[in-house]
């Protein structure tokens, strides 16, 4: 499978509205979906300049070109935009919607207290790469965004994790009992706090464990990419852990391969050579792409957990 792209239509990113993921198209105001398979190929050349993709579904007016390692994809006059009429901001207080209060972990040490829509369900969780989680409580916007800053400050958990630090422990999960019981125990500590500055309008949830282990196909030890066609090994799930990410694209720039899992942002992909890559599909909005078959990357890559870039031949 390689990426559907042409006449003028850009990805906007990955999406995660069920249990698979999906590239999400953008051609002026119209938008198309692409569902990604593990196991299948995916394949892209860019093209030309990286140009911002605007802010809440609305086109750039300037235009602008932005850097390629920018994760945000946007200028600074969109960012600003985005931001100003996103939850986090706190500018909706008067939002009628439902939202819930969830438990995440994203490995050994990493943990956060955050907030969705209900309408949503577990799609933010999976956009963020949540491992594991558990919903925590439901009631109005800033009930749940109360309760949140009162477990911050409580249970010393920050309100983000940086995607490079969980990418860092992906490939090397401890057991499914181990991450349950991480995320059993940091609810048993959130729900203790119930009547200490916890809003009597949050209603409180009971513990459901949800492990997106299986979801995400980080379960599944692909199979490196031979030398031959005709010819695979298997690897086991250690030896097939990512130990590189792209870095940035450039014109001209290939990212192709076999996807193998995913989560979040993030795409694994075995490359030429039996390694396996993460792209960061925020890296690749406001590009124009090309489909590209086969299998390798030219563009720069960084070591994952290390720091170190290389050349980004494989």
């Amino acid at each position: 499978m390689t990426c559907e792209v042409g006449g003028g239509w850009r990805c906007a990113g990955v999406r995660w509205p069920r249990e698979a993921p999906e590239l999400e198209w953008s051609r002026g105001g119209r938008r198309r979906v692409s569902v990604l398979a593990y196991g299948a190929g995916l394949g892209f050349r860019a093209v030309g300049e990286r140009h911002c993709v605007g802010a809440r579904g609305n086109v750039c007016p300037s235009g602008a070109v932005v850097p390629g390692r920018s994760t945000g994809g946007r200028c600074a006059e969109c960012a600003r935009l985005d931001r100003a009429h996103s939850v986090a901001a706190d500018t909706m207080a008067d939002d009628p919607r439902t939202y819930r209060v969830y438990l995440a972990w994203f490995g050994p040490g990493m943990v956060k207290v955050g907030i969705t829509g209900e309408e949503r369900g577990a799609a933010r969780l999976r956009e963020q790469g949540a491992v594991v989680f558990s919903w925590l409580g439901r009631g109005p916007l800033m009930a749940a965004r109360r309760t949140e800053e009162v477990l911050r400050a409580a249970l010393g958990v920050p309100d983000r994790i940086p995607y490079a630090k969980k990418r860092a422990v992906r490939g090397r999960l401890p057991g499914a009992e181990e991450r349950a019981g991480a995320v059993a125990e940091l609810y048993a500590s959130a729900a203790a706090l119930e009547g200490r500055g916890w809003p009597e309008s949050l209603e409180r949830l009971p513990l459901e464990v949800v492990d997106q282990v299986g979801i995400f196909g980080l379960d599944r030890a692909p199979e490196a990419e031979a030398a031959s066609a005709s010819a695979s090994v298997s690897v086991s799930a250690s030896a097939s852990a990512p130990v590189r990410a792209v870095r940035e694209l450039v014109d001209g720039g290939v990212v192709a391969g076999r996807l193998v899992a995913a989560a979040g942002p993030d795409l694994h992909l075995v490359v030429a050579g039996g390694g396996v890559v993460v792209l960061d599909t925020r890296l690749i909005t406001g590009w124009d792409l090309t489909a590209e078959s086969g299998s390798g990357v030219r563009v720069p890559l960084i070591d994952i957990g290390g720091g170190g870039v290389q050349g980004g031949l494989f």
